[in-house]
């Protein structure tokens, strides 16, 4: 999966332009990365498409501590990030990426090789929205986010 297809499946989960998509990805994908280690988080880099990893690491600092987080936290943030109205579309935001994230890291269910990896530095309430991500998009259709 290259970049561009991974912006139609967060638009197509989210139901969105290609620019909230973008905006959308990079709030993910920064509060994700700052909950990683700095190892970790260069191990997803490596997998991503070039297009994808310039937004991964783009506010990366080296040296950085990772930032523990709740998943009631973590969504707060993307929401304030992306500009979102409410919890609920954070959330569904989130899912979106994961899930996308997942797919480009080759595991579909995110427990499965290096996609293991970044669930397992997770604290638990964030792992369960990281493997209920594929969950979600299969029950779910766009909201219009």
């Amino acid at each position: 999966m290259q970049g561009k297809e991974f912006f139609k499946e967060v638009m197509a989960r989210v139901g969105c332009d290609l620019r909230r998509a973008e905006a959308l990805t990079f709030a993910v994908f920064q509060e994700l990365r700052d909950r990683l280690t700095h190892r970790e988080a260069s191990h997803v880099a490596a997998q991503l498409p070039k297009r994808l990893k310039l937004i991964w690491m783009s506010l990366e600092i080296p040296n950085r501590k990772v930032h523990r987080v709740t998943a009631e936290q973590f969504i707060w943030e993307v929401k304030r990030m992306a500009g979102l109205a409410d919890d609920a579309e954070a959330e569904q935001a989130v899912s979106a990426v994961f899930a996308g994230l997942q797919k480009l890291l080759g595991s579909p269910t995110g427990q499965e090789g290096e996609a293991w990896d970044v669930m397992s530095q997770l604290p638990k309430d964030l792992k369960k929205l990281w493997t209920d991500a594929q969950k979600f998009h299969q029950t779910v259709g766009p909201s219009g986010v």
